[in-house]
């Protein structure tokens, strides 16, 4: 299904979602951090008692595993190449409000799964999920560009409803005591997995697992996600400028992949600022509310070359909450701020993002792939510039 420009630009909050997630992105925010443990869990979505207590329950806390339906079998939908998206709605079968304070997704498949987003669905959009699942044969749907839900609240690159994520490198990060992501009762999960078909084949049946606690009583502080994308806009070695090479066909070839219309790859640019190609890529967003920035993360794939996320970028207050000079797709964990910053109205939050064409002659993903120029997109092969920020309100 082809998206109007309304529709596509609010999806932009996962469209992002060719992401990216990476990488427990919620949940960095204490030292803990039990990275990939496979665990036992149900034959269904209903929850249980976990096999693995990697890191001890606090206070007040337990856990729930949640396993995808029953083993899934990737398959790239016609003409988008090497890469599944697929979304499962969940149920943790919540009776009360709940907080969460700590996500471990474990990949049943690791070679297939090129990364996870587990987003929650407010019990007012339970039964949009719901249709959109049924319409879709076998379990689950076609998700590129984000879930695919209207009614979901949040819908804003300044509030994503992510719960938690995972890409290479990731593991269970437990949050800070006076952290927790509010999920009300009723509400279920969609799991997002990004297949790459490239790397492996079979079945997946991954598991989430939820660190939880009752939302009744505590004093916990509500976790936020904010995504800062940037454009990416490479273009081929040497200036050539024919066939894919020319950014125009490029940009169709994903819009037919991905069925985009219009492309996320032209959205930014109505966010971020006019085209400008090049390997350097950055944008700049306001801060719209009091917050403490707790932990920051990034995501590219595989010619990326270094993020950075900066407060105030080029003043005299400038704060750099993210520096990773050198990129590895493998380790896409959250990093804590040494010291949590404060943030409001009047301050700018910018993303950096660098990438280099001259990765494809080093990395086997691209062996027998042509130059391109290339774009935001959701492929393995394709790229995106994503800087996640995790804070508290304040």
């Amino acid at each position: 299904m082809r998206r109007s420009v309304p529709a596509a630009l609010a999806v932009l909050t996962l469209a992002l979602a060719g992401c990216g997630s990476d990488a427990d992105l919620p949940a960095g925010l204490r030292s803990a951090d039990t990275h990939q443990t496979t665990h036992a869990a149900t034959s269904s979505a209903t929850a249980t008692s976990a096999a693995v207590e990697d890191v001890p329950l606090r206070a007040g806390e337990r856990f729930q595993n949640l396993q995808l339906p029953a083993p899934y079998s990737p398959k790239a939908p016609e003409g988008t190449g090497t890469d599944d998206y697929r979304c499962f709605l969940v149920d943790p079968e919540l009776a009360t409000d709940q907080l969460v304070s700590g996500v471990q997704i474990a990949p049943d498949n690791a070679d297939m799964v090129h990364h996870v987003i587990v987003s929650k669905v407010e019990p007012d959009a339970v039964d949009e999920a719901q249709g959109l699942d049924a319409r879709d044969p076998g379990d689950g749907w076609t998700c590129f560009g984000g879930a695919g839900l209207a009614g979901t609240r949040g819908g804003s690159l300044d509030k994503a409803d992510w719960v938690g994520a995972w890409a290479p490198g990731g593991g269970e990060r437990v949050m800070a005591d006076d952290i927790g992501i509010p999920l009300a009762a009723g509400s279920q999960l969609v799991v997002q997995v990004h297949y790459n078909l490239l790397a492996g084949s079979g079945t997946d049946q991954s598991t989430v697992r939820l660190r939880l606690s009752e939302a009744e009583g505590s004093d916990k502080q509500a976790l936020q996600t904010m995504l800062l994308p940037a454009p990416v806009e490479l273009p081929c070695r040497d200036n050539r400028t024919k066939g894919l090479c020319n950014r125009t066909v490029a940009v169709a070839d994903l819009k037919r992949r991905f069925g985009e219309e219009p492309a996320t790859a032209d959205l930014l640019h109505l966010l971020c600022g006019p085209l400008s190609p090049g390997p350097v890529q950055s944008c700049t967003r306001p801060i719209r509310e009091d917050a403490t920035i707790r932990a920051a993360s990034g995501h590219m794939h595989l010619l990326g070359r270094a993020i950075t996320v900066d407060v105030n970028k080029g003043t005299p207050g400038a704060r750099r909450v993210l520096d990773i000079p050198v990129w590895n797709f493998d380790d896409q964990g959250s990093i804590p701020l040494d010291e949590p910053l404060d943030v409001g109205p009047g301050d700018t939050i910018t993303v950096t993002c660098t990438h280099d064409q001259e990765l494809r002659d080093l990395l086997p993903s691209f062996e027998g792939t042509e130059d391109r120029y290339v774009a935001w997109g959701e492929g393995t092969t394709d790229e995106m510039c994503l800087g996640i920020v995790l804070m508290t309100p304040r």
